[in-house]
This record gives structure tokens, C-alpha cells and sequence, in this order.
């Protein structure tokens, strides 16, 4: 009896999404591996396949690249890659590739839409668990639902080197783990997936935990720097500049208090492993210099949400906010421009 072929289908094949179609596809997995893309990166992959560079080596594989969801049909395994504002606009377009039996993964920095499905106590209790900032209209939701996903938290860098053509750079851990109990089983295939493909996994039963850890050092480093073009290491020097990292990080940590989460490290902790990457340029600074848009609703847009939600004043995080929305709303305005 021939067994149907998996399919697995990576969104946004970038620098994260890249490197994980790319690996999936090398692995000796059985699954079909497809992947939506688009521009120059898009025709690249279509004409010499998706190229890895790691250390010393270079592996090129052939994928499935396309433009259109629609034309793959739902699938069995949805990788989500895209930054939280791109998933904005494509979701809509992405729901042909969920069906009933669908498992989604989210591989994106910051607060994803499904955050509050089945989590957050009494602040997230009520019928209305979306955040607004990341699912305007519940449009996120409608596409990708919330019972049928899972998290994978991202400690490694990447870089897209040229269109089609993928750096890895440091680290090598993704973590795990379902957002709703009807995915916990389908986590772990996931994790038998990715560990096969190459990469560290370890499972979780507490994603949003997760989420809010590696959260904590972004929701600072990123828009600061993008609104200073400082590297990190600069911000943390300048006493002015660092006492407003310390106070936005105290306010999160009230914040993740409020849903039941707890951060095991102190501000001085955190800030010390940033200290040791060194002058590094943040991955926001770095769609600033390339004027894309910059990922300010998952990153400071969710969290201020959620602030509001337990009734906690955070006037540290709204201001960044504020600045950091407006800096994004100029650089759109000067894109439009041209």
C-alpha cells in the first residue's frame, strides 16, 4: 500500500525560514518540501535552488518555490516564518494551506497571534483572546487557527547572504513547544523533524514562557537601536540610554508577571549576555538601513496590549513604543516616496 507523502510547507523562506526548508530538505524525511517566497529571492531558489552557507561548507537543495499558497493545497505541517507585520497582509492568502489536520508552527520573534488562545489566567479569559495589535480583526486568526499551532522560539542567527543563498551564523537551538492542547503531540513530531533536520530542539509545555524570555533583551535592543543606529554594546554604555533598557525591562517583567510568567534571570543577567555579542547591529537597525518595515507590533505593540489588559501602567514601554511606531510610519512614508 503506497503511504501518502507528507507535506510540509515553510513560510517566508528568509533567513530562519530558509535555513529550516533548507535543512528539512536535506534530512531524510519523506516529506515533500515546498516554499512561498517572492521577488528576486523567489526566482533565484526557482532557478538555482535554495543554498546554505555554514562554517566551510555550501549545500544547495531543490525545493518547491512558489508565490501561491492556493496552488499547494492544504498541507500537513505549515511552517510560519515571516515577521509578525508581513503576516499581517499575506494571511488571508495563506488559508488554503490549512486544513483540519494541519499543524502550523510559528517561527517568528516577538508576541505571536495565537498568545492568549488557550493562556493568561483571568487577562486572558473571555471570548475575545486576540490581540489586536498582531491580529487586527482577527485576520491572523481566521487563516491560522490558534488550536492547530504550535511555537518554535529561534536562538540562532542567519542571514540571507544574496537571493537564494542563506548564512547560518551562531547557535543552533529551537524550542518547541504547542500552543493549544490539542497540539502537543503534534509538537513532537515537529521536534522529531527538526532534530532530524540538523538543528538543537528542546520541547517546552510552556511556549509563551519561552516567547517572553527571548522577548525580554529584543523589546529594547531593537528599537533603540533603530531609532539611535547605535549598536548594542553603545546603548548599554550610555547611562541615559541604559536606564531606559532597565526600565522597560522592569515594566515586562511586571508584565509576564501579570499572565503567570516568571523570568529566572535579573536585568543585570540579561544585559550581560548582550554585552558579550559584542558591537553587534540589532536585526531591526538592520531592516532600518535596508529600509524595510520594522517589527514593532510584535515586539512592543503586543506586550503594551497586554500591559493594558492586566491594567498595569507602562510608560517606559508606550513611550519607546510610540517613538519606535512613528520611526516606521516615516520610513514607510519615505519608501512610498521613493
Amino acid at each position: 500500500m503506497n503511504v501518502p507523502q507528507r507535506t510540509i510547507t515553510v513560510v517566508g523562506a528568509g533567513a530562519i525560514g530558509g535555513l529550516i526548508a533548507a535543512r528539512l530538505a536535506r534530512a531524510d524525511n519523506g516529506a515533500s518540501i515546498n516554499v512561498l517566497a517572492r521577488g528576486a529571492h523567489l526566482e533565484a531558489i526557482r532557478r538555482d535552488g535554495l543554498t546554505v552557507l555554514e562554517e566551510d561548507s555550501r549545500h544547495t537543495v531543490r525545493v518547491n518555490a512558489t508565490d501561491n499558497a492556493a496552488a499547494l493545497g492544504a498541507q500537513d505541517i505549515v511552517f510560519v516564518c515571516l515577521k509578525g507585520q508581513a503576516l499581517v497582509q499575506a494571511a488571508a492568502s495563506l488559508a488554503p494551506l490549512v486544513g483540519p489536520h494541519t499543524h502550523i508552527v510559528s517561527a517568528m520573534n516577538g508576541v505571536p497571534w495565537w498568545f492568549l488562545a488557550e493562556f493568561g489566567g483571568a487577562h486572558g479569559a473571555g471570548n475575545d483572546r486576540h490581540l489586536e495589535s498582531v491580529d487586527p480583526g482577527g485576520v491572523v486568526s481566521a487563516a491560522l487557527p490558534p488550536a492547530q499551532t504550535s511555537g518554535c522560539v529561534v536562538h540562532l542567527s542567519s542571514s540571507i547572504a544574496e537571493p537564494g543563498v542563506i548564512r547560518k551564523g551562531r547557535g543552533n537551538l529551537l524550542i518547541v513547544g504547542g500552543a493549544s492542547q490539542r497540539t502537543p503531540a503534534r509538537a513532537k513530531e515537529a521536534c522529531a523533524l527538526l532534530a532530524q533536520a540538523g538543528f538543537e530542539v528542546q520541547a517546552t509545555g510552556q511556549i509563551q514562557h519561552e516567547i517572553w524570555a527571548k522577548l525580554w533583551g529584543n523589546m529594547t535592543m531593537n528599537p533603540i537601536s533603530a531609532l539611535t543606529r547605535s549598536s548594542a554594546d553603545v546603548i548599554l554604555d550610555d547611562p541615559l540610554t541604559a536606564s531606559l533598557v532597565k526600565a522597560v525591562m522592569a515594566e515586562a517583567r511586571a508584565i509576564g508577571e501579570a499572565f503567570g510568567i516568571g523570568l529566572a534571570m535579573t536585568i543585570e543577567e540579561r544585559n550581560a549576555i548582550t554585552r558579550k555579542l559584542g558591537a553587534f547591529k540589532t536585526s531591526m537597525l538592520q531592516d532600518v538601513e535596508a529600509g524595510r518595515t520594522l517589527e514593532v507590533e510584535a515586539l512592543l505593540g503586543a506586550p503594551y496590549e497586554l500591559a493594558q489588559r492586566a491594567g498595569l501602567a507602562a510608560p517606559a514601554l508606550g513611550m519607546l513604543y510610540g517613538l519606535a511606531r512613528q520611526l516606521d510610519a516615516n520610513l514607510e512614508a519615505a519608501r512610498r516616496a521613493g
